[in-house]
């Protein structure tokens, strides 16, 4: 009973994060109802405020565990275990088009609120930053990694790749989101493709 007892505060805190993500992905952070988060989980106002100070530190909460898991598990974890980073690229945007209306139904989280909050709060924009810098990380070294066995020309510009990589798949997200076309996201993650396909040596993957 014990270990229950002092786990519990953890485990809702879990639940006030995972509520939260989804109604901030819903709604946006300045519309996302505090009372539709304390419905979901049952919880008091005073437990939600036990745990986040605010709506502000429970927002930068989601950033950081939320939104930076997602990206740390879906982005870079593949890309940084595998033996072809560049054929694994390839196969991350190919899949993404497969599950096409689930992500622009509603968006990335990331670039959602990287438009909402970015241009008004320095401090979301600067937990935002960490999440777009890691995964352009994971990009770079992977593309470096390629380019010292011989798959990238070893005229890119890694870093300089990784970001362009990046802010396209971001861009095809949001513009597929706003057009409501599952045709325009598959079609742009296509030509992120042909770029990427564009940094390869003749012996590169294919």
């Amino acid at each position: 009973m014990r270990d229950m007892d002092s786990r519990q505060p953890d485990l809702t805190r879990q639940r006030i994060l995972d509520s939260a993500f989804a109604e901030i992905h819903r709604q946006g952070f300045q519309a996302a109802s505090v009372a539709n988060i304390l419905a979901d989980t049952g919880l008091t106002k005073g437990a939600l405020y036990h745990h986040f100070p605010d709506k502000k530190a429970l927002g930068l909460a989601v950033v950081d565990e939320r939104i930076g898991f997602k990206v740390a598990e879906n982005m870079i974890k593949p890309i940084r275990n595998a033996e072809r980073p560049v054929q694994t690229l390839l196969d991350m945007l190919g899949d993404h088009c497969r599950e096409a209306e689930e992500r622009i139904k509603l968006g990335c989280p990331l670039n959602n609120l990287m438009q909402e909050m970015s241009p008004v709060d320095e401090e979301f924009r600067a937990h935002l930053n960490l999440v777009v810098a890691a995964w352009q990380k994971a990009f770079e070294d992977a593309l470096r990694r390629a380019q010292k066995a011989g798959d990238v020309r070893h005229t890119v510009d890694c870093r300089a790749a990784a970001l362009f990589i990046v802010s396209s798949w971001e861009g095809c997200i949001g513009v597929a989101k706003n057009m409501r076309s599952v045709y325009g996201f598959c079609a742009c993650l296509s030509q992120l493709q042909t770029y990427v396909v564009g940094l390869l040596t003749s012996t590169g993957p294919t």
